[in-house]
């Protein structure tokens, strides 16, 4: 990635400056907000090393496959975040992803659980609230079939990290 352009995350931040300096371990988010943040971009950017070693090891995947993926994430909007500062040890965020598939505009709402272990934090879960095309959204819950037509979960498949 070119790391004079605005970063994925919405910051508004240059990519070096914001995610880029947790992709490449330069350091690590103070903020459950910040490893969201950092955690969409690795997941626009298909890191799938950033976003392994940031998930908390009680309930990280073996492995994460982006073959599949067929989507193009385009943006990330924080909605709201309870705990989570550079003093707690457990954090929530709640957001909005927007992506395109196959030329249409879609949402993913989120509700993301956070804890933090020996200084660092770590992705624990989520929990989807609604996914759909833009302003037509579904309540569907985390089990919810997904949108791709693949016949998995959503939180299996285009909602797995």
């Amino acid at each position: 990635m070119n790391t004079a352009i605005l970063c994925l995350c919405g910051s508004g931040i240059e990519y070096a400056q914001c995610c880029g300096q947790f992709h490449s371990g330069q350091t690590k988010p103070v903020t459950a907000e910040a490893l969201m943040r950092s955690r969409y971009t690795a997941y626009a950017l298909h890191n799938a090393s950033y976003l392994q070693g940031t998930w908390d090891a009680t309930v990280r995947p073996e492995m994460i496959d982006f073959s599949k993926e067929k989507v193009e994430w385009q943006g990330l909007e924080i909605i709201n975040t309870k705990k989570g500062g550079a003093t707690d040890n457990k954090g929530v965020v709640e957001f909005k992803a927007y992506y395109l598939q196959e030329g249409e505009e879609f949402v993913m709402s989120e509700i993301s659980q956070f804890v933090r272990r020996a200084g660092s934090w770590f992705y624990l879960d989520g929990r989807v609230r609604s996914i759909g095309k833009v302003g037509l959204e579904t309540n569907l819950g985390k089990n919810a079939a997904c949108s791709c037509g693949s016949g998995k979960k959503f939180k299996r498949c285009c909602g797995a990290e």
